[in-house]
């Protein structure tokens, strides 16, 4: 699930930033299809203004923690040979490359 959730995020930012026309001005971004992200150290924030839905993630070292616009969190850890983790659902994963 997280590793569909990630993929799913970046193919939407890549495919949004695109079509949707953005801005940005430091670590701010701004999109005509209402979404916008923050980019403070080492977190990210994301919103989009149509919706109401707004998220979060954090990366510390090799873990990033999040929050998903319906409040809950996972997690993912990247090793040298792999990864492993809590999707949004609470089903635990891992994996190697």
């Amino acid at each position: 699930m997280f590793k569909k959730v990630i993929i799913a995020g970046v193919v939407a930012l890549t495919i949004g930033s695109a079509s949707a026309g953005c801005s940005s001005y430091g670590g701010y971004t701004s999109c005509s299809d209402g979404n916008t992200y923050n980019k403070v150290g080492n977190t990210t924030f994301g919103s989009n203004a149509r919706t109401g839905n707004t998220w979060s993630q954090t990366t510390i070292g090799s873990t990033t923690l999040g929050r998903a616009s319906d409040g809950s969190s996972w997690s993912h850890t990247r090793t040298e040979s792999g990864g492993y983790g809590y999707d949004s659902s609470g089903g635990s994963f891992s994996y190697l490359d």
